[in-house]
């Protein structure tokens, strides 16, 4: 079998998406074309995992019900954390929108299946966090795939995990990773929008490497 050529368009179009993809907050209301977040889904199980155990899983929130009581629990933890700020740097917080629930169209929760027997335990005896970060890997093929589509994607990280499972009625062993909003964006941008409103710029590249 011969392999794809991903020739020099490719590559400029490539670091295109990477530039594009923002970590969006701010969503038009209207719904998703019908199978496009099953798409999207798919997209994201071709990230790698560690024995190729695939311990992604997706919960897609349908419930009012629920989605409110996402709002309500993020909304508190948003206050709570507010406490650690004080003088200009919490008056700018208090300015942030940090997620995205009320308006996006589909919100998605994502789960590490701990007890996962894809894999028959291969690579992680001795990191066993490396089933974690597999899911991880899943949410960034998740949000480039839906990036391409024209479809923003938000991760709310402003929530305590430990009560997820309950109010999600899924399995103990699954650990929660993410909960993410998913709609067209209100607007397009590269930057990001953290730093559009002064709250942190882009560290220099040369700050995240070393050599030994």
């Amino acid at each position: 079998m011969t392999g794809p050529v991903f020739d020099a368009a490719f590559r400029d179009q490539l670091d295109c998406l990477l530039a594009w993809r923002r970590d969006v907050r701010h969503f038009q209301t209207r719904n998703l074309p019908d199978g496009l977040l099953d798409t999207l889904l798919e997209a994201a199980c071709h990230g790698p995992s560690v024995g190729n155990a695939q311990p992604w899983r997706f919960v897609r929130i349908r419930s009012p019900e629920r989605r409110a009581a996402l709002i309500a629990e993020v909304d508190a933890q948003k206050r709570a954390a507010g406490e650690a700020y004080s003088g200009d740097r919490k008056a700018l917080y208090e300015t942030l929108k940090l997620h995205g629930l009320r308006e996006a169209p589909e919100i998605v929760a994502v789960f590490c299946d701990e007890q996962s027997e894809a894999g028959h335990g291969l690579g992680r005896a001795t990191m066993p966090e490396t089933l974690c970060w597999s899911v991880v890997t899943a949410v960034q093929t998740l949000w480039l795939s839906a990036r391409a589509h024209g479809i923003g994607m938000g991760w709310v990280s402003i929530i305590n995990p430990a009560g997820m499972n309950a109010m999600l009625d899924v399995p103990a062993h699954w650990r929660f990773i993410a909960l993410l909003c998913l709609g067209y964006p209100e607007r397009e941008t590269d930057t990001p929008e953290l730093v559009r409103h002064g709250w942190q710029d882009r560290l220099p590249p040369t700050t995240t490497r070393l050599e030994r």
